[in-house]
């Protein structure tokens, strides 16, 4: 007896589009194309990347169609109720490092899956370990030409990698990069130091080693451990001192100079975390290799820096008064008063007011927006000078929402504070906007949300003092 395809089921039509042309509906399966069943979205659009195709479809009623389709390459305009068109797979390690593992209890379910997908690497920017891959995902990762691939190294020591990662198998998964390598497939590397464990001699030897895969491998970042105060129970780990964060920054720029005059391009890249609890200046913009590690924090001061400076000289500027306030994590706070300044000099009569947020819901050491509550700001922000808008970076919300990470809303927090809440966007420019017509949402089109894609990046630990409120 033939198996019964189970299909994968359409959510949305496009308008206009050859789906809507094929009186395609929400609700309708798409059981295969061209006689070959769909394990997910790789598989859909390779399939449909032809000029004609075959597509079985089962209507709502029950109803199964066979649809000749001259596409010419084109996509059909369908969204699938199930993104990936399959499972997520969840990571089986227990990385001595894993943020997850250091949340408090009582959070939605969500906060606490660990995804390793490497269909999500390709899709989203995640990071994979390679641990839970076999060879047929690698054969696939080449055949469909997916790439970049972003990979989780933390080291290339094959003993110690097992031991970070808590997974036997975590140094064998390494040689996974080299038949990449070989096929050609673009890759990022990313190092979470843990100080004492893959830094010094061991960082040394893993840049070393990544060097090999070059120019395939394009850019590799190392960034501090996070470490939360939930930690009970969990691998001793310590944070970086100012000295520590410095000699970080010492090895990776010479390799930097020494991979540059090789290769020309600097490849290793140490986090705006490092720079800051270091108190060194950030690297220059070309140093930064067209931005390629935003996501993991590498160069997001630096170019919020040129976008503020980009978008102030494109304005004229006037002594029309204002009052705004910005909650920020304590790590950005002082660039975000310095690149305030620069609006105040061309627009004196604003008054920006600027708080940095300590982090009591996670703990001292995280120092960035984007793990701010909204709790901790009800609470640290009850009864200061807010002015009519409070401008909240875009990271501290739930992608698409407007829910802070502890479930408290804006609407909530707007009641708690007696302020209208503008969330700023990623852009220097709509920094800029902001401050200066916060009354007003500036419409840019959306992207893809990163982690640290706003002014208040995605990093995590920092021992920086506590500052108080300043007024610029």
């Amino acid at each position: 007896m033939k198996k019964k395809l189970e299909g994968h089921k359409i959510a949305k039509v496009d308008p206009g589009s050859i789906g809507e042309e094929l009186e395609l509906e929400a609700g309708d399966y798409v059981l295969s194309i061209n006689g070959n069943e769909i394990e997910d979205i790789f598989d859909y659009e390779y399939y449909i990347n032809s000029a004609s195709i075959t597509m079985l479809v089962r209507k709502a009623d029950g109803e199964e169609w066979e649809l000749d389709i001259e596409n010419d390459y084109e996509d059909l305009g369908l969204t699938f109720e199930n993104g990936l068109m399959s499972e997520y797979r969840s990571c089986c390690n227990k990385c001595i490092f894993c943020f997850i593992d250091q949340m408090p209890p009582g959070m939605r379910e969500t906060l606490y899956f660990k995804d390793d997908d490497s269909r999500l690497s390709f899709l989203q920017g995640n990071y994979i370990t390679l641990t839970n891959m076999k060879e047929k995902d690698i054969d696939r990762i080449i055949r469909f030409k997916l790439s970049p691939i972003n990979i989780s190294v933390q080291t290339t020591n094959p003993e110690l990698r097992c031991k970070m990662l808590n997974n036997r198998f975590a140094g064998r998964a390494l040689k996974m990069i080299d038949r990449l390598y070989e096929a050609g497939t673009q890759m990022n590397g990313q190092v979470v130091l843990c100080k004492g464990v893959n830094d010094g001699e061991e960082l040394m030897r893993t840049i070393s080693d990544l060097t090999k895969y070059l120019p395939y491998m394009e850019s590799v970042s190392v960034v501090p451990v996070g470490l939360s105060k939930y930690r009970d129970g969990l691998y001793p780990l310590e944070p970086f001192t100012k000295e520590d964060a410095g000699e970080v920054i010492d090895m990776i720029e010479d390799w930097q100079k020494k991979i540059y005059a090789e290769h020309g391009t600097h490849f290793i890249h140490a986090s705006d975390e490092f720079y800051t609890l270091a108190e060194r200046p950030l690297p220059e913009e070309e140093r930064y290799d067209g931005y390629i590690q935003l996501e993991n924090g590498v160069g997001m001061l630096r170019l919020l820096a040129t976008e503020v400076e980009e978008e102030l000289l494109s304005l004229s500027g006037d002594e029309e008064e204002g009052l705004v306030s910005i909650a920020t994590g304590r790590l950005p706070y002082t660039y975000i008063c310095k690149y305030a300044g620069w609006i105040r000099e061309k627009f004196p009569g604003r008054t920006i007011q600027i708080y940095p947020i300590f982090n009591d819901f996670f703990g001292e050491m995280i120092t960035v927006s984007g793990l701010l509550t909204g709790a901790d700001i009800i609470c640290q922000l009850k009864d200061k000078p807010l002015g009519e808008y409070l401008l909240l970076p875009i990271n501290m919300f739930r992608s698409g929402e407007e829910v802070f990470l502890d479930d408290v809303t804006k609407e909530e927090v707007e009641k708690a504070l007696q302020v209208k809440i503008r969330i700023v966007k990623s852009s220097g420019h709509d920094f800029v906007q902001a401050i200066l017509h916060p009354e007003l949402e500036v419409v840019e089109e959306e992207e893809p949300s990163m982690p640290g894609a706003d002014y208040g990046y995605e990093g995590y630990e920092l021992d920086e003092i506590w500052q108080e409120d300043d007024e610029l």
